[in-house]
């Protein structure tokens, strides 16, 4: 190999192969790479490239793949193993994907190695429709699952990426849909740190992302893919970001049609540019040869952009010997595999929350049942099973399909749909919007026991533009269940059977009156294509539910503030003032569990020191099944001098234990964990007096009443001096 081709020379280190391909390029072969469907410079063998893709819970949109529960349920398992597990699996479909696309010569759109996953937006209000994507309302949790997301997709070879993972949407990013073209997120600087920005920290700093997509709003007047605060001072300032950065798709394009805060195509991308959006999902790019030529953009800011697109590509295998990188082995097979469908009846297990287990009716016994009535809307769909952003299962195992496939032939199994999603008024032909009740009842009343199928469907909350005849452009306008779902179930009430409510969503709706009249209430999100075999394994007692709620179900729309205000004032449990009806952390189990010998290595630390807290505790499963379960560790500031969360999660451990066994499980603590965000968004360790909160849920009264089990209290001190931290 010469010294001049030395790009092409894999044994050469990876800064210098980028540096001699860029230097051979033409300014206009630089600006062709930074568009997302990259053209081909065929005089140095690079090939077309399209950067889209999706994974957010399986590889989407390229055909046939192993469907995943949507994110909002892989976070109610609480599981960063389990999260890592999937991502490593999606991987290699993903590249079994991409080497067979390859083999073809087939470089369209989703077929890449670049997903644009995983989205660690705060889901602060449970309207916005693309809360369903993300990983809850927790800063701390969407840290850690999202951290694992990234390195079960990037992987762990000390060279190659297996494929390239993307923090999205930079920052303050969670609604109105139909307003996010023009919006601005108004956001005070503790907020900020506090709440927006933890989770894309932990995904630069510790999961090592390979790239940040921008959002389409402004945050505090500057449009966030063009943000001198965002993207310089913090991303690569603070937190020494050295991937790429992609804008969301238009959002170039906002800058200067609906933000107005440029004039034109080419002050728009100089704009973005100059600030470090390497790369335009859109086509504004094609401006900067203008934006250049007026003197808005240098040569050299293009050649930092490209340097870092380059360097992604070349860390994926794409400029190496094809018997080098060894992810180019997977083999087509390894897609939509058996044991990925597997992993996702487990994955679709641990993401089903019991809320409610009246007279301990689940699980229920098998050889007892004659007759089961499956009812409701959402048992025989496919779509509640997907959510959006998703590829297509090679089979898909609807509600009555898992409750048929765990029955046997002796059990009769009667289904009625009852009721539509939508429909609340009489169609042009006459048919009555509870047309199908009397079906539904007849059900009902000829089995030994009720599962209702009710909730929401992609199909009424997602994306901008994704929802037909959606008033809230994706979003929710309330949280209320839509067509006759209350009047179905008071009907079917009626009959004196007892009910198991199963409920299909992407976030909260209101379910007071399900809670009212169902004994059992079942959260099963969009399960994935397993999902029906999930739900009967769970109220057939062949899975104990471990699932915990990773948002809050407020009990009605007056909990809510207004959806644009960003405050989080009111907002998720960490401040609000009210009762929710069901508690983020919360879920039941079939078993109990009994917390004791709750221990510190050190009851108090000095701000100055370095000093670690080791937490231990004894926990044991002092029911009759096996279970796991979700133990929280909550902080509490007793002495802050600003305002801050009634308490903060800082751990969490699932733990496995059979009937009558016990473990000790350790928990560590530094004393950035005791920090709070001033109100110059510092990160500051103040001394003070701290409460610890260790058990199965969050420490507040009401949670402890749900639950039915005690958390244990313990209290550490900190002495000393204020210090600032390093955010």
């Amino acid at each position: 190999m010469t010294e001049e081709m030395k790009y092409k020379d894999s044994s050469v280190p990876l800064e210098e192969r980028v540096e001699d391909l860029v230097s051979r390029m033409t300014l206009e072969e630089k600006m062709s790479q930074m568009i997302y469907d990259a053209a081909a410079v065929e005089r140095l063998d690079i090939k077309k490239y399209n950067w889209w893709n999706e994974c957010l819970h399986g590889v989407a949109r390229a055909g046939t793949a192993t469907v995943f529960p949507q994110a909002i349920g892989m976070a109610a398992s609480f599981n960063e193993e389990l999260l890592h597990d999937v991502a490593a699996a999606i991987a290699d479909e993903a590249r079994a994907k991409y080497n067979q696309a390859q083999k073809k010569s087939d470089y369209g759109i989703y077929k890449g190695l670049t997903f644009w996953t995983p989205n660690i937006n705060i889901f602060r209000d449970p309207r916005w429709g693309r809360g369903q994507e993300t990983y809850g309302e927790d800063p701390y949790l969407t840290g850690r699952l999202g951290v694992a997301f990234i390195k079960g997709l990037q992987g762990d070879h000390p060279k190659y990426l297996k494929a390239a993972a993307c923090a999205k949407h930079f920052a303050v990013h969670s609604g109105p849909e139909s307003e996010r073209h023009h919006f601005d997120a108004v956001v005070n600087k503790k907020d900020l740190r506090e709440t927006y920005l933890p989770a894309f920290r932990d995904a630069v700093k510790e999961g090592k992302v390979e790239a940040v997509m921008g959002a389409y709003n402004r945050v505090n007047g500057e449009p966030a893919c063009a943000s001198e605060e965002l993207m310089e001072n913090i991303l690569r300032g603070e937190w020494n970001f050295d991937g790429h950065y992609v804008s969301d798709c238009g959002a170039i394009e906002d800058i200067y049609l609906r933000h107005k805060v440029q004039d034109s195509p080419e002050e728009a991308a100089a704009a973005a540019v100059n600030k470090g959006c390497d790369l335009n999902c859109g086509r504004v790019y094609e401006s900067m040869k203008i934006a250049v030529e007026k003197g808005l953009l240098t040569e050299e800011t293009i050649d930092k952009s490209v340097k870092r697109l380059l360097k992604t590509r070349f860390k994926l295998g794409m400029f190496d010997p094809e018997e080098e990188v060894p992810f180019n082995e997977i083999s087509f097979e390894v897609n939509d595999s058996k044991e990925n469908r597997e992993l996702a009846r487990e994955t679709a297990r641990q993401s089903i929350i019991m809320l409610k287990n009246q007279d301990d009716i689940l699980p229920l016994n098998k050889e007892e049942l004659d007759s089961v009535a499956v009812i409701g809307p959402n048992a025989d769909s496919q779509p509640v099973l997907i959510g959006n952003y998703s590829g297509k299962a090679s089979k898909y195992v609807t509600l009555v399909d898992g409750i048929h496939n765990a029955l046997n032939d002796q059990t009769r199994v009667y289904y009625a749909e009852g009721c539509d999603l939508r429909t609340t008024e009489p169609s042009y032909w006459g048919n009555q919007p509870d047309a199908g009740f009397a079906e539904a009842v007849s059900t009902a009343e000829k089995s030994d026991v009720v599962i209702i199928c009710l909730g929401i469907s992609p199909e009424l909350e997602g994306e901008e533009g994704a929802v037909a005849n959606s008033d809230g452009g994706g979003d929710k306008i309330d949280i209320a269940l839509p067509g006759m779902q209350e009047e179905l179930l008071a009907a079917v009430a009626e009959t004196g059977k007892p009910i198991i409510a199963v409920i299909t969503n992407g976030s909260p709706v209101e379910l007071n009156f399900v809670d009212q009249k169902a004994e059992v209430v079942l959260e099963a999100w969009y399960p994935g294509e397993e999902g029906g075999n999930a739900v009967a394994d769970i109220i057939f007692g062949g899975y104990n539910p471990s699932a915990k709620l990773p948002v809050t179900f407020v009990r009605s729309m007056d909990q809510l503030p207004d959806f644009r205000d960003y405050s989080m004032q009111n907002r998720t449990y960490r401040f609000m003032e009210s009762d929710p009806l069901y508690p983020f952390g919360f879920g039941l189990s079939y078993t109990s569990f009994e917390y004791s010998d709750l221990k510190l290595s050190a009851d108090s630390f000095s701000t100055d020191s370095e000093t670690e807290i080791k937490v231990a505790v004894k926990i044991k499963n002092s029911g009759q099944y096996q279970g796991t379960e979700i133990i929280q560790l909550y902080l509490k500031d007793l002495e802050a001098s600003v305002p801050v969360a009634k308490y903060k999660l800082r751990g969490v451990k699932t733990v496995e234990l059979n009937a009558e066994e016990e473990k000790e499980i350790e928990f560590i603590l530094t004393p950035r964990d005791f920090a709070l965000i001033n109100k110059e968004g510092k990160a500051v360790l103040e001394p003070g007096e701290f409460e610890l909160y260790l058990g199965g849920s969050q420490p507040d009264k009401y949670s402890q009443a749900l639950t039915g089990n005690n958390v244990l209290k313990t209290e550490i001190k900190v002495t000393g001096s204020n210090i600032e931290l390093e955010y």
